[in-house]
Protein backbone atom coordinates (compact mmCIF):
# COMPACT_ATOMS: atom_id res chain seq x y z
CA UNK A 1 0.00 0.00 0.00
CA UNK A 2 1.37 3.62 -0.96
CA UNK A 3 -0.03 6.45 0.79
CA UNK A 4 1.86 9.69 0.47
CA UNK A 5 1.44 12.02 3.75
CA UNK A 6 3.55 15.36 3.18
CA UNK A 7 6.34 14.45 6.02
CA UNK A 8 7.12 17.99 5.56
CA UNK A 9 4.11 19.12 7.59
CA UNK A 10 4.79 16.51 10.56
CA UNK A 11 6.41 16.93 13.75
CA UNK A 12 7.16 13.67 15.80
CA UNK A 13 7.56 13.61 19.76
CA UNK A 14 9.58 11.19 21.77
CA UNK A 15 7.74 11.28 24.55
CA UNK A 16 7.85 7.08 25.05
CA UNK A 17 4.40 5.29 23.98
CA UNK A 18 2.59 3.51 27.15
CA UNK A 19 2.79 -0.01 27.27
CA UNK A 20 0.40 -2.14 25.78
CA UNK A 21 -0.14 -4.03 29.35
CA UNK A 22 -0.89 -1.01 30.84
CA UNK A 23 -3.26 0.12 28.07
CA UNK A 24 -5.42 -3.21 27.35
CA UNK A 25 -7.47 -3.17 30.35
CA UNK A 26 -8.63 0.37 29.81
CA UNK A 27 -9.28 -1.06 25.86
CA UNK A 28 -11.14 -4.23 26.62
CA UNK A 29 -13.11 -2.68 28.96
CA UNK A 30 -14.57 0.31 26.95
CA UNK A 31 -15.25 -2.39 24.05
CA UNK A 32 -17.31 -4.34 26.38
CA UNK A 33 -19.40 -1.13 27.58
CA UNK A 34 -19.85 -0.88 24.05
CA UNK A 35 -20.60 -4.84 22.81
CA UNK A 36 -22.73 -5.12 25.65
CA UNK A 37 -24.77 -8.43 26.43
CA UNK A 38 -25.26 -9.36 22.41
CA UNK A 39 -21.99 -7.94 20.23
CA UNK A 40 -22.57 -5.95 17.12
CA UNK A 41 -26.27 -6.32 16.11
CA UNK A 42 -25.72 -3.80 13.30
CA UNK A 43 -22.80 -5.81 11.82
CA UNK A 44 -22.92 -9.25 12.29
CA UNK A 45 -26.68 -9.05 10.61
CA UNK A 46 -25.50 -6.69 7.66
CA UNK A 47 -21.94 -7.43 6.98
CA UNK A 48 -21.52 -11.28 5.54
CA UNK A 49 -18.85 -13.26 7.63
CA UNK A 50 -16.21 -13.71 5.08
CA UNK A 51 -16.16 -9.87 3.57
CA UNK A 52 -12.86 -8.13 4.71
CA UNK A 53 -12.80 -4.04 4.70
CA UNK A 54 -9.66 -2.40 3.67
CA UNK A 55 -9.88 1.41 5.51
CA UNK A 56 -8.16 4.08 6.68
CA UNK A 57 -8.07 6.17 9.36
CA UNK A 58 -7.92 10.36 8.30
CA UNK A 59 -7.77 13.24 9.97
CA UNK A 60 -10.53 15.72 9.13
CA UNK A 61 -9.19 19.13 10.88
CA UNK A 62 -5.72 20.23 12.50
CA UNK A 63 -4.19 19.26 15.28
CA UNK A 64 -1.85 17.15 17.16
CA UNK A 65 -2.31 13.49 17.07
CA UNK A 66 -1.95 10.83 20.20
CA UNK A 67 -3.57 7.62 21.35
CA UNK A 68 -2.80 5.77 18.25
CA UNK A 69 -1.43 2.61 20.48
CA UNK A 70 -4.83 2.56 22.10
CA UNK A 71 -6.94 2.55 18.61
CA UNK A 72 -4.36 -0.44 17.77
CA UNK A 73 -5.64 -2.12 20.28
CA UNK A 74 -8.97 -1.83 19.98
CA UNK A 75 -9.07 -3.50 16.67
CA UNK A 76 -6.35 -5.95 17.78
CA UNK A 77 -8.34 -7.27 20.86
CA UNK A 78 -11.56 -7.22 18.70
CA UNK A 79 -10.18 -9.50 16.57
CA UNK A 80 -6.40 -10.25 16.10
CA UNK A 81 -6.24 -11.00 12.22
CA UNK A 82 -7.09 -7.22 11.78
CA UNK A 83 -4.18 -5.46 10.22
CA UNK A 84 -3.41 -2.15 11.64
CA UNK A 85 -0.70 -0.01 9.65
CA UNK A 86 0.41 3.11 11.29
CA UNK A 87 1.45 5.70 8.88
CA UNK A 88 1.80 8.30 11.47
CA UNK A 89 3.38 8.59 14.96
CA UNK A 90 2.10 10.08 18.22
CA UNK A 91 3.13 14.16 18.36
CA UNK A 92 2.42 14.39 14.14
CA UNK A 93 0.96 17.80 13.43
CA UNK A 94 -1.95 17.10 11.37
CA UNK A 95 -3.42 18.71 8.61
CA UNK A 96 -7.12 17.89 6.96
CA UNK A 97 -6.46 14.91 4.74
CA UNK A 98 -3.72 13.28 6.48
CA UNK A 99 -3.85 9.00 6.64
CA UNK A 100 -3.30 8.83 9.91
CA UNK A 101 -3.72 4.58 9.66
CA UNK A 102 -4.59 1.67 7.58
CA UNK A 103 -6.54 -1.21 8.46
CA UNK A 104 -7.23 -4.21 7.11
CA UNK A 105 -9.03 -7.63 7.94
CA UNK A 106 -12.58 -9.09 8.94
CA UNK A 107 -15.41 -6.03 8.05
CA UNK A 108 -16.96 -7.21 10.90
CA UNK A 109 -14.86 -7.12 13.89
CA UNK A 110 -13.23 -3.56 12.12
CA UNK A 111 -16.73 -1.65 12.20
CA UNK A 112 -17.34 -3.41 15.93
CA UNK A 113 -14.23 -1.57 17.02
CA UNK A 114 -14.65 1.63 15.22
CA UNK A 115 -15.99 3.70 17.86
CA UNK A 116 -14.02 2.97 20.39
CA UNK A 117 -10.81 3.15 18.65
CA UNK A 118 -12.29 6.28 17.17
CA UNK A 119 -13.01 7.93 21.00
CA UNK A 120 -10.08 7.53 22.36
CA UNK A 121 -8.23 8.84 19.11
CA UNK A 122 -10.55 11.96 19.07
CA UNK A 123 -10.37 12.46 22.78
CA UNK A 124 -6.75 12.00 23.27
CA UNK A 125 -5.51 13.85 20.16
CA UNK A 126 -7.43 16.70 21.23
CA UNK A 127 -5.99 16.52 24.52
CA UNK A 128 -2.60 16.77 22.78
CA UNK A 129 -3.97 19.45 20.13
CA UNK A 130 -5.03 21.79 23.33
CA UNK A 131 -1.51 21.66 25.04
CA UNK A 132 0.22 22.23 21.91
CA UNK A 133 -1.66 25.56 21.37
CA UNK A 134 -1.00 26.55 24.79
CA UNK A 135 3.39 25.15 24.66
CA UNK A 136 3.82 27.27 21.30
CA UNK A 137 2.50 30.38 22.81
CA UNK A 138 4.52 30.10 26.18
CA UNK A 139 7.36 28.46 24.95
CA UNK A 140 9.73 31.68 24.23
CA UNK A 141 9.77 32.37 27.77
CA UNK A 142 10.83 29.18 28.73
CA UNK A 143 7.98 28.57 30.76
CA UNK A 144 6.28 24.70 30.37
CA UNK A 145 2.65 24.14 30.77
CA UNK A 146 1.60 21.26 33.06
CA UNK A 147 -1.70 19.42 33.97
CA UNK A 148 -3.53 19.08 36.81
CA UNK A 149 -5.80 16.39 38.51
CA UNK A 150 -8.59 17.58 36.68
CA UNK A 151 -9.01 14.99 34.60
CA UNK A 152 -11.70 12.62 33.49
CA UNK A 153 -12.30 9.83 35.77
CA UNK A 154 -10.56 6.46 34.11
CA UNK A 155 -8.65 8.00 31.50
CA UNK A 156 -6.22 10.06 33.83
CA UNK A 157 -3.01 7.90 32.87
CA UNK A 158 -3.74 8.20 28.79
CA UNK A 159 -4.67 12.03 29.06
CA UNK A 160 -1.38 12.68 30.73
CA UNK A 161 0.52 10.69 28.23
CA UNK A 162 -1.56 12.77 25.44
CA UNK A 163 -0.36 16.11 27.55
CA UNK A 164 3.18 14.60 27.21
CA UNK A 165 2.86 14.31 23.85
CA UNK A 166 1.69 17.67 22.54
CA UNK A 167 4.69 19.40 24.90
CA UNK A 168 3.09 19.63 28.18
CA UNK A 169 4.07 18.15 31.33
CA UNK A 170 2.76 16.11 34.07
CA UNK A 171 1.84 17.46 37.15
CA UNK A 172 1.37 14.78 40.55
CA UNK A 173 -0.66 11.59 39.33
CA UNK A 174 -2.63 11.58 42.40
CA UNK A 175 -2.61 12.02 46.04
CA UNK A 176 -0.12 9.95 46.72
CA UNK A 177 3.29 10.85 44.49
CA UNK A 178 3.70 14.52 46.06
CA UNK A 179 1.97 17.22 48.76
CA UNK A 180 -0.23 19.69 47.47
CA UNK A 181 -1.06 21.87 50.43
CA UNK A 182 -4.22 23.98 49.83
CA UNK A 183 -6.41 26.42 51.23
CA UNK A 184 -8.38 24.17 52.63
CA UNK A 185 -5.61 22.04 54.18
CA UNK A 186 -4.47 25.81 55.60
CA UNK A 187 -7.69 26.90 57.16
CA UNK A 188 -7.47 23.37 58.74
CA UNK A 189 -3.90 22.96 59.87
CA UNK A 190 -4.43 26.72 61.21
CA UNK A 191 -1.64 28.66 59.00
CA UNK A 192 0.97 28.26 55.82
CA UNK A 193 3.88 27.26 58.27
CA UNK A 194 2.12 24.98 60.58
CA UNK A 195 0.84 23.06 57.12
CA UNK A 196 4.06 23.07 55.17
CA UNK A 197 5.86 22.15 58.82
CA UNK A 198 3.95 19.17 59.47
CA UNK A 199 4.45 17.87 55.55
CA UNK A 200 7.90 18.09 55.60
CA UNK A 201 8.38 16.17 59.07
CA UNK A 202 6.44 13.28 57.71
CA UNK A 203 7.37 13.27 54.11
CA UNK A 204 10.34 11.40 52.68
CA UNK A 205 13.19 13.22 51.42
CA UNK A 206 11.70 12.33 48.05
CA UNK A 207 8.30 14.17 47.87
CA UNK A 208 7.75 17.35 46.55
CA UNK A 209 5.80 19.73 48.79
CA UNK A 210 3.99 22.43 46.90
CA UNK A 211 2.12 25.14 48.27
CA UNK A 212 -1.04 26.94 46.95
CA UNK A 213 -0.95 30.77 48.07
CA UNK A 214 -2.85 33.86 46.58
CA UNK A 215 -1.36 36.34 48.81
CA UNK A 216 2.43 37.22 48.93
CA UNK A 217 2.24 37.16 52.70
CA UNK A 218 1.64 33.48 52.13
CA UNK A 219 4.12 33.56 49.85
CA UNK A 220 7.05 34.35 52.16
CA UNK A 221 6.01 32.45 54.79
CA UNK A 222 5.84 29.40 52.97
CA UNK A 223 9.24 29.66 51.80
CA UNK A 224 10.40 30.84 55.32
CA UNK A 225 8.82 27.11 56.02
CA UNK A 226 10.43 25.19 53.67
CA UNK A 227 8.24 24.95 50.57
CA UNK A 228 9.97 23.59 47.76
CA UNK A 229 7.37 24.22 44.95
CA UNK A 230 4.94 27.49 44.68
CA UNK A 231 2.10 27.92 43.09
CA UNK A 232 0.21 30.75 42.52
CA UNK A 233 -2.86 30.64 42.48
CA UNK A 234 -5.17 34.03 40.56
CA UNK A 235 -2.06 36.49 40.59
CA UNK A 236 -2.24 39.16 37.76
CA UNK A 237 0.72 39.22 35.48
CA UNK A 238 1.87 42.45 37.44
CA UNK A 239 1.58 39.87 41.36
CA UNK A 240 3.14 37.29 39.31
CA UNK A 241 5.79 39.07 38.58
CA UNK A 242 6.58 40.42 41.94
CA UNK A 243 6.23 37.08 43.37
CA UNK A 244 8.83 35.32 41.10
CA UNK A 245 11.08 38.29 42.17
CA UNK A 246 10.14 37.16 46.03
CA UNK A 247 10.99 33.50 45.43
CA UNK A 248 14.26 34.35 43.44
CA UNK A 249 14.97 30.70 42.89
CA UNK A 250 14.73 29.18 45.89
CA UNK A 251 11.50 27.45 44.72
CA UNK A 252 9.80 26.12 41.83
CA UNK A 253 7.12 28.63 40.55
CA UNK A 254 3.50 27.81 39.06
CA UNK A 255 0.86 29.65 37.95
CA UNK A 256 -3.13 28.45 37.98
CA UNK A 257 -6.59 30.07 37.96
CA UNK A 258 -8.62 29.67 34.73
CA UNK A 259 -5.78 30.11 32.14
CA UNK A 260 -6.62 30.57 28.96
CA UNK A 261 -5.12 30.62 25.65
CA UNK A 262 -5.04 34.34 25.30
CA UNK A 263 -3.98 34.77 29.21
CA UNK A 264 -1.32 32.14 28.91
CA UNK A 265 1.78 34.50 27.10
CA UNK A 266 1.05 37.65 29.42
CA UNK A 267 1.15 35.05 32.35
CA UNK A 268 4.82 33.34 30.89
CA UNK A 269 5.92 36.81 30.65
CA UNK A 270 5.72 37.30 34.12
CA UNK A 271 8.82 34.67 34.57
CA UNK A 272 7.47 31.18 36.10
CA UNK A 273 8.09 28.22 35.40
CA UNK A 274 4.93 26.41 34.81
CA UNK A 275 1.47 27.21 33.93
CA UNK A 276 -1.37 24.72 35.12
CA UNK A 277 -3.97 24.21 33.22
CA UNK A 278 -7.20 22.28 34.31
CA UNK A 279 -8.65 23.03 31.27
CA UNK A 280 -6.29 20.58 28.63
CA UNK A 281 -7.59 17.77 30.61
CA UNK A 282 -11.20 18.50 31.37
CA UNK A 283 -13.16 20.63 28.78
CA UNK A 284 -11.34 20.06 25.55
CA UNK A 285 -12.39 19.21 22.49
CA UNK A 286 -12.68 16.01 20.35
CA UNK A 287 -10.37 16.66 16.96
CA UNK A 288 -12.10 15.17 14.58
CA UNK A 289 -10.85 11.80 13.03
CA UNK A 290 -12.35 9.50 11.03
CA UNK A 291 -12.56 5.51 9.47
CA UNK A 292 -13.14 6.36 5.47
CA UNK A 293 -13.14 3.40 2.80
CA UNK A 294 -9.85 3.63 1.22
CA UNK A 295 -9.81 5.38 -2.07
CA UNK A 296 -9.32 2.92 -4.59
CA UNK A 297 -9.36 -0.02 -2.99
CA UNK A 298 -12.01 -2.32 -2.12
CA UNK A 299 -14.31 -2.37 0.99
CA UNK A 300 -17.42 -2.29 2.48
Amino acid sequence: MSINNSMSTVITTDVQPLADVMLEPLVRATLLEDLGRAGDLTSNLIIPAEDRADLHLVAREPGVLAGLDLARLAFRLMDDGIVFQPLLRDGARLKPGDVIAAVQGPARAILSAERTALNFLGHLSGVASATARIADVIRPYGTRVTCTRKTLPGLRMVQKYAVRVGGGSNHRYGLDDAILIKDNHIAVAGSVKAAVERARQGAGHMVAIELEVDTLDQLQEGLDAGATVILLDNMAPDMLREAVNIVDGRAVTEASGRVTLESAAAIAQAGVDYIAVGAITHSVAVLDIGLDVAIGEGGV
